[in-house]
């Protein structure tokens, strides 16, 4: 008999035949009642959303949704001090650029209005204007100067 994946069983399932022998299942089997039949479709759209999951998955960065440790903040800010690109910053933390914006902000170095990505949790306001562009205070590097207030 032949391995089959659980979505091959319900595919042929679905279309009335034996996933087993891949003969075409009699007539009257409870296979034919609209209840089992969107069970079984159901069930190839369960698999279908997980697998598509994971292939989205497999795709992002390795730290994604993991927690920032204090280290991890403070290499952050001081490539942010030096004026690395945040893409390269993201790369270099295996996180995505939208987590490395964020973080900024939630560390007082970016404001919101700086950002290239959007903060997907805060919902827009209704007809709400666009804020003014705030000045940041920048916090400096413990091992460097502190910027001057002309340039």
């Amino acid at each position: 008999m032949e391995h089959l994946d659980p979505r091959q069983v319900l595919q042929s399932l679905v279309h009335g035949f034996d996933p087993a022998t891949g003969t075409e299942l009699p007539a009257g089997t409870v296979l034919q009642e609209a209840q089992v039949m969107r069970a079984l479709l159901a069930g190839i759209a369960a698999l279908d959303a997980d697998a598509q999951r994971t292939r989205r998955r497999a795709q992002l960065p390795q730290n994604v949704g993991r927690p920032w440790s204090t280290d991890e903040e403070r290499r952050l800010a001081a490539a942010f001090h030096r004026g690395e690109e945040l893409t390269a910053i993201a790369g270099q933390h295996c996180r995505t650029l939208a987590a490395i914006e964020a973080r900024l902000e939630r560390l007082g170095l970016l404001a919101a209005e700086q950002r290239i990505t959007r903060n997907r949790y805060v919902a827009p306001l209704e007809g709400a204007r666009r804020r003014p562009q705030r000045a940041v205070t920048v916090r400096p590097d413990p091992g460097t100067a502190a910027p001057s207030e002309h340039g």
